[in-house]
């Protein structure tokens, strides 16, 4: 979890428990804003929050599907769209079933990313914005996994997350599904409350060292041909 920087949307509702636009939604929205996107394009956002992302890709007339597994997420995304005036397709559940049979020109992913002691996900709360296990990889896998299943060829996954979880095995991992994958942003920001609570943890993982104060963010692009 990090420190939250001033909203870049403002005027978005935030029900309560739903992760708001932080520093890594701001790096996965510069990503997008460099991707070709034309109108008519498939897009898929994994864990859409407010939907912040989501409306920008519908802003640019691309046809988009947003998915979470919290109510509170759903109903917020359906709000800002609607106040919005752009057209969402909101669905709420896991991002696997809810997409099965769909292909897309884009994914997009801002997935539970910190690591944490418990093996255990929780299944409700606001935890389960950022809680992905010992190595914090328990959402990024399963993106990665379901990658050539989720894009139309040529289909580009843009997705953020901590380099605590370790880009290199995220980009290995796409590749082994067939993509061509590499690291196209990363910026540090200070660790939030929830890296500092847990910072003996990190030590002893060794996902940490003793004087770490900041924490590497990236977004991997990946390609399917």
């Amino acid at each position: 979890m990090i420190t939250p920087l001033p909203d870049p949307e403002p005027r978005l509702i935030a029900l309560p428990g739903v992760y708001r636009p932080q520093a890594d939604t701001r790096l996965l929205a510069g990503a997008l804003a460099r991707e070709p996107l034309w109108p008519g394009a498939r897009v898929v956002e994994i864990g859409t929050g407010t939907g912040v992302l989501a409306l920008r890709a519908a802003a640019r007339g691309a046809q988009v599907t947003a998915v979470d597994v919290a109510w509170p997420a759903v109903l917020a995304a359906r709000l800002n769209g609607w106040r919005r005036r752009l057209r969402l397709r909101v669905l709420h559940g896991d991002f696997a079933a809810r997409t099965r049979g769909s292909r897309f020109d884009l994914v997009l992913a801002n997935p539970p990313y910190v690591p944490g002691p418990d093996a255990v996900l929780p299944t409700g709360g606001a935890r389960r914005a950022w809680e992905a296990g010992p190595a914090g990889r328990a959402v990024i896998d399963r993106i990665c996994t379901a990658a050539p299943a989720l894009l139309r060829p040529g289909g580009v996954l843009l997705m953020v997350h901590s380099g605590l979880c370790g880009a290199h095995e995220t980009v290995a991992l796409l590749a082994r599904q067939g993509l061509s994958a590499h690291v196209t942003e990363r910026i540090r920001v200070p660790w939030g409350p929830v890296l500092r609570s847990r910072r003996a943890w990190l030590r002893e993982a060794g996902l940490a060292g003793d004087g770490d104060e900041q924490e590497e963010l990236v977004v991997v692009r990946a390609r399917y041909a």
